[in-house]
C-alpha cells in the first residue's frame, strides 16, 4: 500500500500526519466508538435476517441458503487472519490501519444494500447473487472493521482504559444492533426489503463519516516495525495459535458468537410460528434485549474494571447461558419480551468484556514477543468466530428440516413450533457451558496481563 504525497500544511497532511500521545480525548473516544454502530447494523441485519429473506420471503430452498451461508463463512474466516498479518507488516504514511478503512467503507455499504435488493431471478440464479454480493461485502468487511478492531489496543491502554473506553462504543453498537435487528421488520414491513436497505446504507455512511475523527494511531517504532514486517504469514499464525491465552479465550469467544448468532436467526421463526405473532413483532422480542443491555453496559465495564476479564468473562457466560433458557416458557410475545429482558443483561457482559480480554491476550503476547501484533490476533480471532456463522446456519437448517418446516408454507406443522422453541431456548445453553469451562481454562488472571500464580511457557522465536 502506498500513499499520494499531500502538499504540507494541507487539510489532508493533517489528516494523514494525526498521532495519538498519551490517552484519547473524550471526544475521540466517542468518535472512535461510533464506528461500532454501521459496523453492527449491517451485520446483525445480515445475521438476523438474510436466511429469514432469502428462504421464507425468496422462497430459496433452505438447504441451498445454508450452503451459501458456509460459503459466507469460509470465506470470511479465511479472509480475517490474512487481512491482519497483511495489516501489521504494511505500514504507509497515513499509518497502519487507517488506509484500509478509508478504502473500504464504499464497497462495503454498497455490497450491503445489494444483498436486499436480488434481481428478479429462479432460486438457482438468487443463490448466485447471493455468493457474488455477499463475497464482495466480506472483503470489505474484513477490510474495514479488522482495522478498526485492531485500534481499540493501541489507543486504550491499560484495563481500566479498556473497560472505559469500550463502554461508548458497546453502546453504539447497541444502538446498531437495535436498529438492525428490532428495527429492521419496521422498515422492511413498511417500506420494503429495497427501501430498508437504501435507509440503512445511507445512516452507515454518515456514521462511519464522523468515526474517522477516532481514527487514531500511535507514532510508529521503526525498528519494530522492521520486525513485524519480517515474519510470515505462516510464523505469524504459528506463534498465535501456540499462545495459550488466545487459544482459551477464541474458543469460548466462538461458542458464545455461535449462541448469539442461533438466537438472532431464530427469532423471526420463534415469533411466527411458536408464539403466533406477525412479521412485526419480532421487534417486540428483540427490543427489550437491547433496552435492558445499555444500562447493563456500565454495570460490566465496573465488574471489568473491579475483578479483570477473566472473572467477568465467567460471570457473563454464567449470567447469559441461563437467561436463554427463558425462551422454553413463553406462550405469547409479550412473555418473549420479558425474557428478552434477562437476555439483554447477559448480552451487554458478552459485548463488554470479549473485547477487553483480547487486547489483554494482545498485551501479554507484545511482552513476549516485543511485537505489536494486533492485526493478527483481531484476524485470527475473526477466522475461528466467523465459524458461528456456519454453526448458525448448520443449526438453523437442521433444527428446520427435523421438525418438517416447509419452505414458503403458509402454516406449519405443530413439531416445527417445538423446534423452533428449543433452538432459541436449548441451544444457547449447551454452548454457553461450554464456553465457560474455556474460560475456566484462560490463564491470565489479572487485570492487565497478569498471570498471577499461573505459569505458561513462552513461545520461541517469536522476537528473535
Amino acid at each position: 500500500m502506498t500513499s499520494a504525497p499531500a502538499p504540507a500544511g494541507s487539510p489532508l497532511s493533517r489528516l494523514r500526519d494525526r498521532r495519538l500521545h498519551g490517552a484519547p480525548t473524550r471526544a475521540q473516544a466517542v468518535a472512535y466508538g461510533a464506528s461500532a454502530f454501521p459496523a453492527t447494523l449491517m451485520l446483525q441485519t445480515f445475521s438476523a435476517f438474510v436466511v429469514y429473506f432469502y428462504v421464507d420471503h425468496l422462497g430459496v430452498p433452505a438447504g441451498w441458503v445454508a450452503g451459501a451461508m458456509v460459503a459466507h463463512g469460509v470465506l470470511n474466516a479465511l479472509l480475517n487472519p490474512v487481512v491482519g498479518a497483511a495489516s501489521d507488516r504494511r505500514r504507509t504514511r497515513w499509518g497502519r490501519r487507517v488506509p484500509w478503512i478509508g478504502l473500504g467503507i464504499v464497497p462495503l455499504v454498497v455490497a450491503f444494500a445489494l444483498v436486499w435488493v436480488p434481481p428478479p431471478l429462479p432460486p438457482s440464479g438468487l443463490v448466485v447473487w447471493f455468493v457474488v454480493v455477499v463475497a464482495v461485502f466480506d472483503v470489505a468487511y474484513v477490510a474495514v472493521v479488522l482495522n478498526v478492531a485492531a485500534l481499540f489496543p493501541e489507543i486504550f491502554r491499560t484495563t481500566a482504559e479498556r473497560a472505559r473506553g469500550n463502554s461508548p462504543r458497546q453502546v453504539f453498537a447497541l444502538v446498531g444492533m437495535i436498529l438492525g435487528t428490532a428495527g429492521a421488520p419496521l422498515l422492511y414491513g413498511s417500506v420494503g426489503w429495497p427501501g430498508m436497505a437504501l435507509v440503512l446504507a445511507v445512516v452507515c455512511l454518515a456514521f462511519f463519516g464522523w468515526a474517522a475523527a477516532g481514527m487514531v494511531e500511535r507514532p510508529a517504532d521503526e525498528a519494530v516495525h522492521a520486525r513485524e514486517s519480517a515474519l510470515s504469514l505462516r510464523d505469524q499464525l504459528r506463534y498465535t495459535f501456540a499462545h495459550r491465552a488466545f487459544v482459551t479465550y477464541v474458543v469460548g469467544s466462538l461458542l458464545l458468537q455461535s449462541t448469539t448468532a442461533v438466537l438472532l436467526a431464530g427469532v423471526p421463526f420463534y415469533v411466527r410460528y411458536t408464539l403466533g405473532g406477525s412479521e412485526a413483532d419480532a421487534t417486540l422480542l428483540l427490543a427489550p434485549i437491547f433496552v435492558a443491555a445499555v444500562p447493563a453496559i456500565l454495570g460490566w465495564s465496573w465488574v471489568v474494571r473491579r475483578v479483570g476479564p477473566r472473572t467477568a468473562m465467567l460471570a457473563v457466560v454464567a449470567v447469559y447461558g441461563l437467561a436463554t433458557c427463558l425462551y422454553l416458557l413463553p406462550t405469547t410475545v409479550l412473555g418473549a419480551a420479558a425474557a428478552g429482558l434477562a437476555v439483554g443483561v447477559g448480552v451487554a457482559g458478552l459485548m463488554q468484556v470479549l473485547e477487553v480480554a483480547l487486547a489483554q491476550v494482545i498485551d501479554d503476547d507484545a511482552r513476549r514477543t516485543g511485537l505489536r501484533r494486533e492485526g493478527m490476533y483481531v484476524g485470527a480471532n475473526g477466522f475461528v468466530v466467523r465459524g458461528s456463522v456456519v454453526v448458525q446456519a448448520v443449526v438453523v437448517a437442521g433444527v428446520l428440516a427435523a421438525s418438517g418446516y416447509v419452505e414458503g408454507a403458509a402454516t406449519q406443522t405443530p413439531e416445527v413450533a417445538t423446534g423452533v422453541r428449543l433452538l432459541l431456548g436449548g441451544v444457547p445453553v449447551v454452548l454457553a457451558a461450554l464456553a465457560f469451562v474455556s474460560f475456566w481454562l484462560y490463564p491470565l488472571r489479572g487485570r492487565d496481563g497478569d498471570r498471577s500464580s499461573v505459569s505458561v511457557r513462552q513461545d520461541r522465536g517469536a522476537g528473535s
